[in-house]
């Protein structure tokens, strides 16, 4: 069963950054994506990238966060900078299998303080 792993989540003071990495254990995917979940709030989409290479962003954090991908370690990153304390959530990695259901990680708190 191939699974999603995060990594790099943590504190941060505003104003900083932190990159996130998300790995599969296998798959093919034609997108991955992360998403974020505040306290009491629904799930967000935050940027995904495509098997293209196209990437999407949601608009409260374009120009500060940058999604890439590294194939050959099916990784996917998250770059975040100049983070806000409204940033701060559970971030969860999300992969669209190509023959298979979607999968997602088991999370990865940020929190920023102001």
């Amino acid at each position: 069963q191939v699974q999603l792993v995060e990594s790099g989540g943590g504190l941060v003071q505003a104003g900083g950054s932190l990159r996130l990495s998300c790995t599969a254990s296998g798959g093919i995917f034609s997108g991955m994506a992360w998403y974020r979940q505040a306290l009491g709030e629904p799930r967000e989409l935050v940027a995904q990238i495509f098997s293209g290479g196209n990437t999407n962003y949601a608009d409260s954090v374009k120009g500060r966060f940058t999604i890439s991908r590294d194939n050959g370690r099916r990784t996917i990153y998250l770059q975040m900078n100049n983070l806000k304390a409204e940033d701060t959530a559970v971030y969860f990695c999300n992969a669209v299998q190509m023959f298979g259901p979607a999968l997602w990680g088991q999370g990865t708190q940020v929190t920023v303080s102001s």
